[in-house]
């Protein structure tokens, strides 16, 4: 099963990152040996707070050119080290003091984007023939996305549980009960492909821009999402001259995980360092006050030939209370990280077919809200089913960056 079809090729450029072991002793030896360094050897490292961020972009760029091995280093990468901030987030605990901003803390991304992480992998495993190990990522995503105090929104991605029973009825176990889940989670209204296990072509598909984060509040201490709803609601896959046509609906809307999560704790903590920042700002001002106010009470008494040594001390004591207030106030870092994973879609979708071995030409359209397809967006696409019985993972990707 090494068989997967980029979609788009895709150029990410002016983005820094670390150079690998092998690059790092290459571009030592050049060193050694008197050699100019190279424009490669120049590129700054990532800072290690933001590794995470980095794996997770190039990550998903390196899927959609098709450099697979590199997808499943970066993946690899950003999962392992997901888990080790969180075991073990001292960084993150020096982040919730009053005096440090949230972005000085290690990256992991909201749930929405740990999540993508564990579905990209998955999509990696299947294509080297292990639908155990996807199987396993694709359940990850959605403990990632389980939240006890908002019930409602509990591990609702329709694809995860799908793919979830897919990869076990493949592996010849019982994938209903998956199946029932996402069924839940896509509603009524919507009524789900049934298991094909003998399908042997698996067409994974993205569309859309994902959201945008921002800080909003007085301080910019809310986190919130910014959604711009894409032109494109669904995709199709033609094939063979149009003697095929696969359809490619959304199943999930990123817009929709990152906006319905409910409340973070670092919310509650940047929300009571605006108290506290508000209030010491404040208390500054109203020291500061009391302080002009007790000074012009003794420059009045001077004038008149009066000496207040009560009125002088507590213009100095309320002038050096109110510094330490508009300090502190100063000092407070109440910003919500606002750094995020830039490159993700919006939308996600997903058909299983059963084609024949040999070549397979076509193209995918977009389409928008009512059917239309948006010409400027279509892509040629072409793919090998081998004879033996593998399944041929597509990955279509409308993003251009």
């Amino acid at each position: 099963m090494r068989h997967v079809v980029p979609f788009c090729l895709v150029v990410l450029a002016g983005c820094a990152y670390a150079p690998s072991p092998d690059a790092r002793q290459a571009a030592g030896q050049r060193a050694a040996k008197g050699a100019a360094p190279t424009a490669a050897d120049r590129r700054p490292a990532i800072p290690e707070k933001d590794r995470v961020l980095f794996d997770y972009r190039l990550g998903a760029t390196a899927l959609r050119l098709g450099h697979y091995d590199e997808a499943k280093l970066r993946f690899d990468d950003a999962i392992a080290r997901i888990g080790g901030i969180i075991t073990n987030d001292a960084e993150a605990a020096r982040a919730r003091g009053l005096f440090s901003a949230e972005s000085t803390k290690p990256f992991i991304g909201e749930p929405y984007e740990r999540v993508m992480a564990y579905y990209y992998r998955g999509i990696l495993y299947w294509r080297d023939g292990q639908p155990d190990n996807a199987r396993a990522c694709f359940r990850s995503g959605q403990v990632i996305d389980s939240d006890p105090e908002h019930e409602h929104y509990d591990a609702d991605y329709v694809l995860l549980d799908y793919l979830d029973g897919l990869a076990s009825a493949k592996l010849n176990a019982d994938g209903s009960d998956a199946f029932a889940r996402a069924q839940a989670h896509a509603g009524e209204q919507r009524a789900l492909p049934p298991y094909q296990p003998q399908a042997n072509v698996l067409v994974f598909t993205e569309y859309g821009y994902g959201p945008r984060k921002y800080a909003a509040g007085q301080y910019g201490e809310m986190l919130r999402f910014h959604v711009a709803d894409s032109p494109t609601h669904s995709a199709r896959l033609v094939l063979d001259r149009g003697r095929r046509i696969v359809p490619l609906p959304a199943y999930d809307d990123l817009g929709y995980q990152a906006t319905t999560r409910g409340g973070r704790v670092m919310d509650h903590i940047l929300g009571n360092k605006a108290f506290f920042k508000a209030g010491a700002d404040v208390a500054g001002d109203v020291a500061l006050a009391g302080s002009a106010i007790a000074s012009d009470q003794a420059r009045r008494k001077r004038r008149r030939g009066e000496d207040d040594d009560d009125a002088n001390a507590a213009a100095i004591g309320l002038g050096i209370l109110g510094v330490i207030g508009k300090v502190a106030s100063a000092a407070t870092r109440t910003e919500a990280d606002v750094r995020q994973w830039p490159n993700l879609p919006q939308r996600l979708s997903f058909a299983a077919v059963k084609l024949p071995p040999g070549e397979h030409r076509g193209r995918v359209e977009f389409l928008d809200a009512e059917g239309n397809v948006l010409q400027q967006r279509t892509q040629p696409v072409t793919f090998t089913v081998p004879a033996e019985d593998h399944d041929t993972v597509v990955f279509l990707s409308e993003l251009k960056q």
